[in-house]
């Protein structure tokens, strides 16, 4: 069937694709479009900072469950009757958000949106390899990488932009319109496939119920852990146990049951299981590198988010300007190459952002944000192709799940692995420079001597003490500008290192070229 749908592509079938890929671009969009207004949200429902994080915690939460789930849903229902649902649901949820007064009601709407969205993401990449034929494969790619990396880059700025213009309840209403034209577009277009109703025979709840504590459990510990001191907090260690339990439980009845909710024979395929691992290490750096820098610029230059979102804007635009020429290479030179290609230049614009300073802006930040976004294209876009490339096409809606999800929890460790190391460094960073400046040392007599003396002249009360609150914030201040760099350092060492499994990918055949007949609207 899905040859015959690529042999013949109508322009009901693009319409209704296309109209699936805005559907996902919104999911992926909302997972970041708040993360520069929590403080304005945070307000508008007199939540504490320490509550406020569960605004983006639940959303990502039920993405993650929904996401491995999307494959034998949509099986069951066909792709056109869940999108169409889900993108129904979704708008609902975000007109609900932006209603509620309570955090607690927020949450819950958040989360339902994130369930919801998160069926949206695994269909477009599905569709994309069962409607096109492998000559117009690697476009596809580059609309999924370049998705799939816009979306979050561009999602702060956004929300900066939009809260200063009107107010953060838009950041969900902004959803309700759209929403709503994707589910008819979907539901009028997108007849792709026909419902297996057969699915629901013998449809493994337990395995349902082991997976969503599983990955609900797992993503829990990985968002919460490094504020609450890991296992030290009895809830985090609780639903440590419980992860770890059910994941195992999870893990026997999927290789056990005749019909598991999740199939996870695709990663029999070296290239899906080698391409789902470079997505997953390219989740670390998506999702925390756009958690990092923005916390660099705010806690540390003191930018607000509209600042903060043009300078993040800079490796979207570069993601979309090479998204074109990295297609076009996809299709000429051994993706192998261009993934090791796009984990090197990845490492190497983090290390160019090792030696940041206080001062670092705009411009300090340019050139290592235009080789993020160039490197990150490289890899998301040879990552597709090389995890979907040889699947059956009766795998890729399952597949497509199991992809989405690892890139989901890659960048879940890696805000863990950001959170703990930045709070662990900065401790012994502060200790560090404490000792360099402190009574002991040669240094701290002339400069609170020195700083005594300029605020003497400005102050009324007393300066010594002044001066010596200013040193303590000033040590405070470098001791989290050189942990920023200790992340990032770390970061680059795990992209150099990914280098390292790309000779265990095997070489993948080369997709035909476009024949020179085709029409230029084919599809």
């Amino acid at each position: 069937m899905a040859a015959a749908r690529a042999a013949g592509l109508t322009w009901r079938d693009a319409v209704g694709f296309f109209a699936m890929v805005f559907g996902m671009f919104m999911a992926i969009l909302d997972i970041q479009i708040v993360s520069s207004s929590l403080n304005e949200i945070r307000a508008g429902l007199s939540a504490s900072p320490e509550e406020i994080s569960w605004v983006q915690t639940s959303y990502l939460v039920a993405e993650v469950v929904m996401i491995p789930l999307s494959g034998i849903l949509a099986r069951l229902l066909s792709t056109r009757v869940l999108f169409t649902l889900s993108a129904l649901a979704f708008a609902a949820a975000s007109a609900a958000c932006a209603m509620v007064t309570s955090l607690d009601a927020m949450i819950v709407a958040r989360a339902i949106q994130g369930f919801v969205g998160g069926a949206m993401i695994p269909s477009v990449y599905a569709m994309s390899y069962m409607l096109y034929p492998p000559e117009r494969r690697a476009q596809m790619s580059v609309l999924m990488g370049l998705i799939a990396t816009l979306a979050p880059t561009i999602g702060p700025t956004l929300g900066g932009y939009v809260t200063d213009w009107l107010s953060w309840h838009w950041l969900f209403l902004i959803n309700v319109v759209p929403g709503l034209c994707v589910a008819a577009c979907v539901w009028l277009f997108a007849d792709f496939d026909k419902p297996e109703p057969e699915v629901a025979k013998g449809f493994d709840l337990p395995g349902l119920l082991l997976m969503a504590l599983f990955l609900a459990s797992l993503d829990y510990v990985f968002e919460e852990g490094p504020r609450h001191d890991w296992l030290q907090d009895p809830t985090i260690r609780t639903l440590a146990v419980l992860g770890v339990i059910s994941g195992c439980l999870f893990f026997w009845r999927m290789f056990s049951y005749r019909l598991p909710i999740v199939d996870l024979t695709a990663f029999g395929n070296r290239n899906f299981a080698m391409g789902t691992m470079m997505n997953a290490v390219a989740g670390v750096g998506l999702y925390g590198v756009v958690y990092i820098l923005p916390l660099f610029l705010g806690r540390v230059r003191g930018l607000d988010s509209r600042q903060i979102g043009d300078i993040m804007f800079v490796t979207g635009v570069f993601q979309f300007v090479s998204a074109p020429f990295l297609g076009m290479l996809a299709r000429r030179v051994d993706v192998r190459l261009m993934m090791a290609g796009g984990f090197a230049l990845f490492a190497l614009s983090m290390a160019l952002l090792v030696p940041m300073t206080k001062d670092w802006g705009f411009w300090e930040l340019f050139l290592p944000q235009a080789i993020r976004g160039v490197s990150l294209m490289a890899i998301l876009i040879a990552a597709n192709f090389l995890a979907f490339g040889t699947l059956a096409p009766q795998q890729l809606k399952n597949a497509a799940g199991l992809y989405n999800l690892l890139r989901n929890i890659g960048g879940a460790l890696g805000l863990a692995m950001i959170n703990t190391l930045l709070i662990s460094r900065q401790t012994l960073h502060v200790s560090t420079l404490a000792t360099d400046v402190g009574s002991t040392s040669p240094l701290a007599g002339p400069m609170l001597e020195g700083l005594s003396e300029r605020l003497g002249d400005m102050l009324t009360g007393d300066p010594d003490l002044a001066a010596l609150q200013l040193l303590n914030q000033m040590v405070q201040r470098e001791a989290l500008v050189l942990s920023f760099s200790d992340v990032l350092l770390l970061i680059a060492g795990i992209f150099a290192a990914a280098i390292l499994l790309v000779p265990f990918i095997s070489k993948p055949l080369p997709p035909p070229a476009v024949p020179a007949q085709a029409p230029a609207d084919a599809h």
